[in-house]
């Protein structure tokens, strides 16, 4: 099933790469206004898919208040926000330094918060949908992601605070969490990453990782009417790994 977004507006972080830009492109084809922003100058090659684009750092208030502005003062709302923008870290907690707990934290739950909280304010009177972006050690433990884990945790939270905060404004919130995908998000931190990803393939009950598009369709739902009466849900989307 597809979903029709026409007449809405959507801001989604991290677009230039990954689950961002694959979602960006599939908002914007089933009608939705969409501004992406990235840290990456990249993000510009979707204005080819006639979307919004922004270059800023999320862990920076500036970003969020212009991304938020961005989307409204073209489009005259903000009716999504997908918070995706976020970086791992594959390190042993006592190896782990006070600086990468710092940086990694900035990203990927600073600059959620910075970017829900500056979306809320937009659709305070309007209604909205917010689909963070976590992941499934949110929920279970897997070796050498502490920081990364308590960082995607604290995403869960927020996504069941913001829901009951401000369902009664018509704001829903949800959060999708990934397991294995394939990503450049391991390049730079190991040396073979697209081996790294398939040594996790036998892993999966369905035997393989999983692709940007499939996350990209489960926020299509999570942002779309169909899930009108979801709100401060964790939606895993892994491929059957938590089932094990």
């Amino acid at each position: 099933m597809t979903y029709n977004f026409t007449c809405l507006t959507a801001l989604v972080t991290g677009a230039a790469r990954g689950i961002g830009r694959a979602t960006a492109p599939t908002l914007r084809s089933r009608g939705a206004n969409v501004v992406a922003s990235d840290v990456r100058e990249d993000v510009h090659d979707l204005a080819n898919h006639g979307i919004a684009t922004l270059v800023g750092d999320i862990a920076e208030e500036s970003t969020a208040v212009r991304s938020v502005a961005l989307a409204t003062e073209r489009f005259g709302c903000l009716n999504i926000l997908v918070n995706n923008a976020g970086r791992t870290l594959n390190k042993p907690l006592i190896d782990t330094t006070a600086a990468d707990w710092d940086g990694l934290m900035a990203i990927n739950a600073r600059g959620t918060f910075l970017h829900a909280r500056e979306a809320i304010k937009a659709m305070l009177k309007t209604g909205g949908v917010i689909v963070n972006v976590a992941s499934i050690v949110a929920q279970v433990a897997m070796k050498d992601t502490a920081v990364y884990a308590a960082s995607k945790g604290a995403i869960a939270q927020l996504t069941k605070a913001i829901a009951v905060e401000h369902g009664s404004h018509g704001i829903r919130a949800n959060a999708v969490l990934p397991g294995v995908i394939e990503t450049d998000i391991l390049e730079g931190i190991v040396s073979d990453s697209r081996a790294t990803l398939a040594s996790y393939a036998p892993a999966q009950p369905l035997g393989r990782v999983g692709q940007p598009q499939e996350i990209a369709e489960v926020i299509a739902f999570l942002a779309s009417p169909a899930s009108s009466f979801m709100t401060g849900a964790l939606v895993t989307a892994d491929g059957g790994f938590t089932a094990l």
